[in-house]
C-alpha cells in the first residue's frame, strides 16, 4: 500500500444538543465527509488522496472542521460548497483556502523535531 499524499480527516463528532460547542455532525460534516470522498474519487485521486471521518478533533465550536496532512492546515465552518474549492486550491494546486482557516491551530512539528512536555 503507497503513501498517501494528502489525508483529510474531517470531524463528525456527535454531541448533545444542549452542548456550548455544538457538534460537527449537527452541521452537516457527514454529507461533506460523503461529498470529499465522492470528488477524489470523480478525480482520480483515489490511492493518492484519503479523506476520513474523525472523532473529535475539538474545534467543533468552528464547525464543520477538518484538517489536511501533512501540512497540518485546519479549516472551520466549511460548507458543501467549499469541497471543491479545497480540492482545486489546497490538495491539487497546494494552496490553502485562506478564507476558512483557523488561525490559531498551530502547526505540527516537522519531521525532526521533538515535543516537549510543558
Amino acid at each position: 500500500m503507497s503513501r498517501f499524499e494528502r489525508h483529510i480527516f474531517i470531524c463528525t463528532n456527535v454531541r448533545p444538543p444542549d452542548n456550548p460547542k455544538g457538534c460537527c455532525a449537527a452541521k452537516g460534516s457527514e454529507a461533506i465527509a460523503a461529498k470529499f470522498k465522492e470528488e477524489l474519487h470523480r478525480r482520480g485521486l483515489k490511492g493518492r488522496v484519503r479523506a476520513n471521518k474523525a472523532g473529535c478533533l475539538d474545534q467543533c465550536e468552528l464547525g464543520p472542521s477538518l484538517v489536511v496532512y501533512p501540512e497540518g492546515v485546519w479549516y472551520g465552518r466549511v460548507t458543501l460548497d467549499d469541497v471543491n474549492e479545497i480540492i482545486e486550491s489546497h490538495v491539487i494546486g497546494g494552496k490553502p483556502v485562506e478564507r476558512l482557516r483557523v488561525p490559531y491551530v498551530t502547526q505540527p512539528a516537522t519531521t525532526g523535531e521533538r515535543l516537549h512536555e510543558k
